[in-house]
């Protein structure tokens, strides 16, 4: 007999997607956890980094994972939730435990370009020119409620997100090393913001949803705060650099290590291209919709202490990594389809390569 939740992910994907057929993977993958020199910093830089900011953050672990990834796969993040579920706090943590410059933009109607970036200023005292540099000259830059700046700031800001640099009167000034933009969005608020576009949405590696904490972690998270935390001071709330300078560039050139068999490379590309072939979507994953899942598997198999990607890995990362960059068409949202379960039943419906 056949099972209704089946057949309704059956009517979700359709069967001629053009998938490849599950392909037999080397025996390497049945080994057990394997602990090598390639992922050894990676491992460390995760655990001694989770660790830290759990002592400001309680009932978040799934996103300040994610921030790892993104940052350890050199992307930026988007936190989409509701105020007052540790966004700003989890942005600040993260960057004291990297002992990293931060910075924090109130995103407003009214901010222009000039007030991300910087501008030329005179001097009257020397009576010459000099560069002002705005606040995206840090490393770890949170971008609060981008949706609610027009789109000609938010392109800046995408702009430098790509290229690690920003142009200032006509010359090109380097941000630092790294660069990393955690922005944040209300999802219950549309009056007065600016969505943004898709292309937009895409330059961000992952888009991680803040739910609220369990019970438990909000009572671990009461608790704190009855014990004297206080959210803006870093320093009294014993949260500390974990990391020494130079760690995280090797971090991310020791990723280079971490290897994907064929068949799970053929895996992620029919997962892809299920999206763009799908009647119930507008626009299906890109191109670099691929590269990221498979950036982002890479570093999760290296934040786990193995030196190869498994089908689970790339399951994990899909959510976040495909959920921002899929449109589903009108009619499929009136029936009450959202990303999340797309990527589902896709998950369901491509053959796992055994």
């Amino acid at each position: 007999m056949t099972d209704p939740r089946e057949a309704q992910q059956n009517e979700l994907i359709p069967d001629a997607l053009g998938m490849p057929q599950a392909t037999p993977l080397p025996n390497v993958l049945d080994t057990a956890r394997t602990t090598t020199t390639n992922v050894g910093m990676v491992y460390r830089i995760a655990e001694r980094v989770r660790n830290e900011m759990g002592k400001a953050v309680k009932g978040q672990q799934a996103v300040i994972d994610g921030l790892l990834i993104c940052l350890l796969a050199d992307g930026h993040a988007l936190l989409e939730g509701v105020p007052g579920t540790a966004k700003t706090l989890m942005a600040k943590a993260l960057a004291r435990s990297l002992n990293c410059t931060f910075r924090r933009v109130q995103f407003t109607p009214d901010l222009m370009p000039s007030d991300i970036i910087g501008t030329t200023v005179y001097d009257l005292k020397s009576a010459e020119f000099f560069v002002k540099q705005g606040p995206i000259f840090t490393s770890v830059l949170l971008a609060d409620e981008i949706n609610r700046t027009p789109p000609k700031t938010q392109a800046a800001l995408l702009q430098a997100m790509e290229e690690h640099q920003v142009s200032i009167d006509g010359k090109d000034f380097a941000l630092p090393a790294p660069f990393f933009v955690v922005a944040t969005q209300n999802p219950i608020e549309y009056e007065g913001t600016y969505p943004l576009p898709e292309a937009q949405l895409d330059r961000f590696l992952m888009k991680l949803k803040v739910d609220y904490p369990g019970t438990a972690d909000e009572v671990a998270m009461l608790r704190l705060h009855q014990q004297g935390f206080d959210p803006h001071e870093m320093t009294l709330s014993q949260i500390r650099p974990v990391i020494e300078p130079g760690e995280l560039a090797e971090a991310r050139r020791e990723l280079t290590g971490i290897t994907i068999e064929e068949g799970v490379l053929q895996y992620l590309v029919a997962l892809v291209t299920a999206t763009r072939t799908a009647h119930q979507l507008m626009l299906g994953g890109s191109p670099r919709a691929a590269v990221s899942l498979l950036r982002c598997s890479r570093v999760l198999a290296a934040m786990e202490e193995r030196s190869f990607v498994t089908p689970d890995d790339i399951k994990q990362v899909a959510r976040p990594v495909l959920r921002h960059r899929l449109i589903l068409r009108p009619e499929a949202e009136l029936e009450g389809l959202t990303t999340d379960q797309f990527v589902e039943s896709v998950l369901a419906a491509v053959p796992v390569p055994r």
